[in-house]
């Protein structure tokens, strides 16, 4: 794959998320599998693998951590802190909750190195801003961690272009991370070219518009299918109001991407990395198969004709709901297409 770069590092413009090994998308892999997902990854030229200490709690530090960390120096590894685990007290369930304090952050970074086996970590996140900690603050709480050589770079999570504008004040920020696939179109109001003018590496998760554009909810009985716990039950585009409305959309897609002689989520993929060599995509999967598809999109060359229709098929104005539900639309910061 031809590189791309994220600051300092030379990545593969197609890369892992690696949270869906231990979190969020119903029942998760076996060890086994896991390891041969990872290591599958690595042999295919993967050099940029994102995990983050609220994945699993700590699972997928771990994972990753065991699997990769005898192979080190062979990629660059991105984690995340701000998003910390919340003890039960015998009558509320352990959850989560978004701590940008700067003694979180120190003590979230010590937990990440443990699991990670690793001595540094080469792009550490801020897995969300606490709006209770000015993010001046967080970022500089980061740029001791940057000093003190345990972390190499800062990254933010689901900011705006404002916010990003303020932490790259207080201390460069060399990546910003947030959703951003034919579906999910936020990053075009204002984060694109903040990142663009402060030189800035955009890297977009969930490319895949968590599996739709892949195909991998054909219909309403797969979505019904769903995990109990599966994160995509609570999202509105999921329901079975706006589902209905968005699979004819998705049927048309489909028939575009077989009309270019490629898969769905190919096609999705090499729309992403259209979109500037400062975009880096890291979709995340299960499956070695898959896996495998979503890496040859880098090599595609598809008509700038196709991806102009994709975009004009599967956008803003023709996906019907919004991409996260009400308490996860309240953690963002990002400007957003339906306020």
């Amino acid at each position: 794959m031809q590189l791309r770069h994220i600051g300092p590092f030379a990545v593969s413009p197609i890369s892992l998320g690696c949270m869906n090994l231990s979190h969020a998308y119903g029942t998760t892999p076996s060890a086994e599998d896991a390891e041969r997902l990872l290591l599958a990854a690595l042999d295919a030229g993967v050099t940029h693998f994102d995990t983050a200490a609220l994945y699993g709690f700590g699972a997928n530090e771990t994972l990753v951590g065991r699997v990769l960390s005898p192979h080190r120096q062979r990629f660059m590894l991105a984690s995340k802190c701000g998003l910390t685990r919340e003890a039960g007290d015998g009558t509320v369930a352990a959850g989560r909750v978004i701590d940008g304090t700067p003694k979180n952050i120190r003590a979230t970074c010590e937990g990440s190195l443990r699991r990670l086996k690793t001595e540094v970590i080469d792009l550490y996140y801020l897995h969300r801003w606490d709006k209770k900690v000015p993010i001046e603050e967080s970022v500089g709480a980061l740029a001791d961690l940057v000093r003190a050589g345990k972390i190499r770079t800062i990254g933010l999570s689901e900011v705006s272009a404002d916010t990003l504008r303020r932490a790259h004040a207080e201390h460069p920020i060399t990546a910003l991370q947030t959703e951003y696939s034919l579906w999910t179109r936020n990053p075009e109001l204002a984060v694109l070219q903040a990142c663009r003018e402060l030189g800035v590496s955009f890297v977009a998760f969930s490319p895949l518009g968590r599996g739709y554009l892949a195909g991998a909810l054909p219909d309403w009985a797969a979505v019904e299918a769903l995990p109990e716990k599966d994160i995509r039950r609570p999202i509105p585009r999921f329901s079975a109001e706006h589902f209905a409305r968005n699979l004819p959309l998705l049927q048309r897609y489909t028939a575009l991407a077989a009309e270019a002689g490629c898969t769905p989520a190919q096609l999705a993929l090499a729309w992403v990395l259209q979109q500037g060599q400062d975009v880096v995509a890291i979709p995340g999967t299960r499956s070695v198969a898959h896996l495998q598809d979503d890496l040859g999109a880098a090599a595609l060359r598809l008509s700038d004709e196709v991806l102009r229709r994709a975009g004009e098929l599967v956008n803003t104005a023709t996906v019907s709901g919004h991409r996260y539900a009400e308490q996860a639309r309240r953690e963002v910061d990002t400007e957003d297409v339906e306020a």
